[in-house]
């Protein structure tokens, strides 16, 4: 499980932070791809803590294999090629995890047991957050030109990451209660938007369901992996 953690977190990094739009849009440009390739490589191998396990090697090549097949097989801005190229990811680092266990034993970090525990928890929040405004504005993506109320440049999605990422902290220390709370909190403050307009009402609901939807995931997520990792000294919740 540690050996997990540790390319999770790799993983996330590379995809979600360290690929950037200009990446992201040139893509189906070799040079790009194995770009992106390389940062794939270099995450792998700091967040194990080796540069010569070979397997880090086959994975990343693994990686772009899987991207390959999305950016040239998938034309159209969709969520399922997302979640399949994901779900591919995410597949290929449990058969690694589970088949070279000892990656991260053999690494410079293997002494620092409540690493992988910290590296879950940002590999959770990242996910629950910047990975999830990309979900959801896949998701939203047939709507975008409809004719709702203006707004602030932005703002939706910088709400939507503010309210995924309280719901990822509300699940971890224990009160999802909390959750009701935000969910009352914007139906309060949106109340104004949608009584008037179904469009909008019915854009906002789905949007919301769908944000809150992902962050319980990524949240439980976490939860059910942080119960398989040696302990920080941290109580978090019970999955």
């Amino acid at each position: 499980m540690q050996t997990f953690a540790a390319l999770l977190f790799a993983h996330v990094l590379a995809d979600f932070l360290l690929q950037n739009n200009w990446l992201v849009a040139n893509k189906r440009k070799p040079q790009v791809l194995l770009l992106h390739g390389l940062i794939v490589l270099v995450t792998l191998q700091l967040a194990i803590g080796s540069v010569t396990a070979w397997q880090v090697l086959v994975l990343a090549a693994i990686h772009v294999g899987i991207d390959a097949i999305k950016t040239f097989g998938f034309r159209g801005t969709t969520l399922w090629p997302f979640l399949g190229d994901q779900g591919a990811h995410v597949v290929t680092l449990g058969i690694t995890a589970t088949l070279f266990p000892a990656l991260w034993q053999d690494g410079i970090w293997a002494n620092m047991t409540w690493l992988p525990s910290v590296m879950v928890i940002f590999a959770g929040l990242i996910l629950a957050t910047r990975a999830g405004a990309f979900a959801i504005g896949l998701l939203m993506a047939p709507w975008a030109n409809a004719d709702l109320p203006p707004g602030l440049e932005n703002g939706g999605t910088l709400i939507g990451v503010l309210e995924r990422g309280l719901i990822f902290v509300l699940l971890l220390v224990g009160q999802p209660t909390g959750v009701g709370f935000l969910i009352a909190a914007k139906s309060v403050l949106r109340y104004d938007t949608t009584s008037g307009d179904q469009r909008a009402a019915e854009y906002v609901i789905i949007g919301t369901l769908a944000s809150f939807g992902w962050a319980l995931v990524c949240g439980y997520g976490t939860l059910v992996l942080l119960a398989e990792l040696p302990p920080l000294g941290i109580s978090f919740a019970t999955p």
